[in-house]
């Protein structure tokens, strides 16, 4: 089994916070007004009911809220046929809609010129703001030029953009025209780029000439030129202008916003099976290759756009600050599709906390009257730092929830945020999801209006969410104040359905470790009160400043450096990032090369391979690495040294040579005195 037991985690009563809202909240005999798909439900008079009532009669449910929240060109038969045994996930058989028209259409035939996008650009105070109708439109003109330049319905476009309007267009012109997109993360690396690319078969990529943030000029269309060499499937890439430079264009490229401008302005949209394909999201997992994670139409749109309105607290008119990039799925689901598909107005935001100064964020939502921001703790550590003068510099008075997401958010910094940044009004809702789960499934709300809310606990989990915690053995943990495995014991829409062109990696990783039950990697503990708390990965994934990254693919890259013989890549604990990477590294007999070069050339190649995000903190050379008998890394022992917790070693008796922990130990001292001294 993959579990490791985590420790048992409680806050002390005084952390509990009870928090109301400043707003009218439906009574108990109102609970279907605040949510009208409720009305069918039978004795449900209050959100406990409710809940009870979404995973007692989940397809009851799940059809209702189906039924009320999309439009369906065809009506689903069926509400799902899932088996986790064999992999299996279908949801609203039979039924075909198409996601753009639900995130567009049907909202530019209510309110056309409502704000759907805000551009929140590098430079401060150069928001561009897009409605509805300006959307479609965009849209509508681009998913014409793909399908013109051949972009078939069942393809995929691989889109390596920043966020802007031009993105999400391209997002959803592909949902218009039925192929399916991957997004890439603007800041991964060319080699990872193309790996993505060769993986995801794209034929056609979209990117811009160049990127901006932090002031700074990147050069994403030169990173797209050296990928597409190693990517033989690709026939075009069109290219988009987000400075007045001009860059190189070849035979293969297209000048993108020039050809948009001989399209119509009417696209139809194709009529998309319940379980065709939406987008691919590559994300990390304990192997060096990247997986594909494939989510689907209906029961994804569904998931996002209930988990936006109902854990954020969402109303019609709100104006919604998800500052992830859409590269990451926190980006799709509450950045794109939840907001649009609920008729919000959604802030893309393409700078950086700090840029040009540590009030950005908060200047920010006084210009743009924000009303819930959802940001990541690791920015929120970060600003903190700088003190509470950059916060009380703007006026907050807009904000009614703060959102946290991409890892557990420590004390300090969920006390900081709701007392300085919320100015202690405001509920910070602690997410827990992954790209796997599509959205939010742990997160303090829904819940009665008057909850109790503990620092740094995702708490309760969402509608139709069912956790189970388990034991080494197994067996699912049924008390209270225990800690487990976190698994999800029921299927639900928003989950991923597959890992592209690879099912029995997806069936291996999800399904097989606790059979009946889908394996989330995470561990958890559930208090005497039965609220959740994430305790971190229980494989070999770090979680840096919220990206997940597999210690085999930093592995992987470190490898390939001509002095290196092996590496181990371990997570730390870091007052920024959350974690950090700490790579101890074997060289081969006969290198003579200087440390600190060897270190920044190795920095070098992991930020070239991958992305400068998972480039190690450290690196410590030693002469071998502790193993099993079997040749196993101990990478748990190794942890334990870095976290200088030698207490914690435990059982060394399976190691082959119990010296190279010692000598990890002496290396890691030595390189913590220097730093001291420097």
């Amino acid at each position: 089994m993959l579990f490791t037991c985590a420790p048992k985690f409680r806050l002390p009563s005084s952390s509990l916070l009870v928090f109301r809202r400043y707003h009218h909240v439906p009574g108990t005999s109102e609970v279907s007004a605040w949510m009208p798909e409720a009305a069918g439900f039978g004795g449900v008079r209050d959100r406990s009911g409710l809940q009870d009532f979404s995973v007692g009669r989940a397809e009851s449910f799940w059809a209702a809220a189906a039924r009320h929240r999309l439009s369906w060109i065809r009506p689903f038969r069926t509400v799902q046929d899932c088996d986790f045994s064999r992999g299996h996930i279908t949801w609203f058989g039979g039924g075909r809609l198409n996601v753009s028209v639900n995130c567009l259409d049907r909202h530019v035939q209510n309110s056309p010129e409502r704000v759907a996008l805000i551009w929140e650009r590098d430079e401060p105070g150069s928001e561009v703001k897009v409605t509805y109708r300006q959307l479609l439109e965009m849209t509508c003109r681009l998913g014409n030029l793909l399908r013109r330049r051949g972009v078939k319905r069942g393809g995929c476009v691989t889109i390596y953009m920043p966020p802007c309007p031009l993105a999400v267009a391209a997002m959803l012109a592909c949902a218009r025209i039925g192929a399916a997109h991957n997004v890439v993360f603007a800041g991964f690396s060319a080699e990872a780029l193309a790996e993505r690319i060769r993986d995801a078969q794209s034929s056609t990529v979209i990117t811009v000439n160049q990127g901006v943030r932090g002031g700074k000029v990147i050069e994403l269309k030169k990173t797209v030129d050296t990928a597409v060499q190693s990517c033989p499937s690709v026939q075009q890439v069109l290219v988009a202008m987000r400075t007045e430079n001009p860059v190189v264009m070849t035979a293969r490229d297209v000048a993108m916003e020039e050809e948009m401008l001989l399209e119509d302005t009417v696209c139809e949209p194709a009529a998309m099976d319940s379980e065709d394909t939406l987008f691919l999201l590559y994300t990390s997992g304990s192997t060096g290759k990247p997986k594909g994670l494939v989510h689907t139409q209906a029961g994804y749109l569904l998931y996002a756009s209930l988990t936006h309105r109902y854990v954020f607290d969402y109303h019609d008119g709100d104006v919604f600050g998800c500052v992830a990039d859409i590269g990451w799925i926190t980006g799709h689901s509450y950045s794109v599709y939840g907001p649009l598909a609920n008729g919000a107005t959604t802030v893309l935001f393409e700078s950086t906390p700090v840029y040009p100064d540590p009030g950005r964020y908060w200047e920010m939502v006084q210009r743009l009257q924000i009303n819930q921001f959802y940001g990541a703790p690791t920015a929120i550590r970060l600003l903190l730092k700088y003190g509470d003068q950059w916060v009380h510099k703007y006026d907050r008075s807009s904000l009614k929830t703060l959102g946290s997401v991409g890892e557990p958010i420590n004390t300090e910094a969920w006390e900081w945020y709701h007392r300085v940044v919320g100015g202690g009004r405001c509920p910070v809702v602690d997410t827990w999801w992954q790209t796997e789960t599509g959205g939010i499934c742990i997160a303090p709300r829904p819940s009665e209006p008057e909850a109790e809310i503990i620092p740094g606990m995702a708490m309760r989990p969402f509608f139709g969410i069912k956790p189970a915690l388990m034991d080494s053995e197994g067996k699912e943990l049924t008390s209270n104040n225990t800690s487990g495995a976190l698994c999800i014991a029921q299927p639900w829409p928003g989950m991923a359905r597959t890992i592209f062109n690879d099912h029995q990696r997806f069936i291996d990783t999800y399904c097989r470790p606790y059979p009946g039950y889908f394996f989330t990697g995470d561990g958890a503990y559930r208090s005497e009160e039965g609220y959740y708390q994430i305790t971190g990965r229980l494989d070999d994934v770090i979680n840096v400043s919220g990206h997940r990254i597999g210690t085999a693919e930093i592995e992987d890259v470190l490898n390939q450096c001509p002095a290196v013989a092996e590496s181990a890549a371990i997570g730390y604990s870091h007052d920024i990032k959350g974690q950090g990477v700490y790579a101890f590294v074997v060289l081969k007999t006969s290198v003579d090369i200087q440390e600190g070069a060897l270190s920044q050339q190795l920095k070098n190649m992991v930020a070239k391979g991958i992305a400068k995000y998972a480039c190690p903190d450290c690196i410590q050379i030693v002469q071998r690495l502790p193993k099993t008998r079997s040749g196993k890394i101990m990478r748990r022992v190794l942890r334990k040294v870095v976290e200088c917790d030698l207490d914690g070693l435990g059982d060394l008796s399976t190691l082959d040579d119990p010296a190279a922990v010692q000598e990890a130990i002496k290396g890691h001292c030595d390189l913590c005195r220097k730093e001291q001294v420097q």
